[in-house]
């Protein structure tokens, strides 16, 4: 991996009662805590006219998408295939 492109670790001390408003506003969303933060930190940069010109993409996690998985016969599941 290139410099640009490694993925930064900070540590973070919340109170805990910001951490569990945090938590449950990312599991609202269907996010990590620390997606949640990213994605608030990057807006909060954009509102300020101070987010980097190119940044990095948020990473994408979880399933891949529709169009990329097998098709499946409808009403079909994987588990039920012989």
């Amino acid at each position: 991996m290139t410099e640009r492109s490694q993925r930064k670790q900070v540590l973070l001390r919340l109170d805990p009662a910001v951490h569990e408003a945090l938590a449950r506003w990312a599991a609202d969303e269907l996010r990590s805590a620390n997606a949640q933060i990213e994605f608030l930190l990057r807006k909060a940069l954009a509102e300020a006219g101070r987010l980097p010109a190119a940044p990095g993409p948020l990473p994408r996690r979880g399933r891949p998408p529709k169009a990329s998985r097998p098709q499946q016969p409808p009403g079909e599941r994987p588990e039920e295939r012989p």
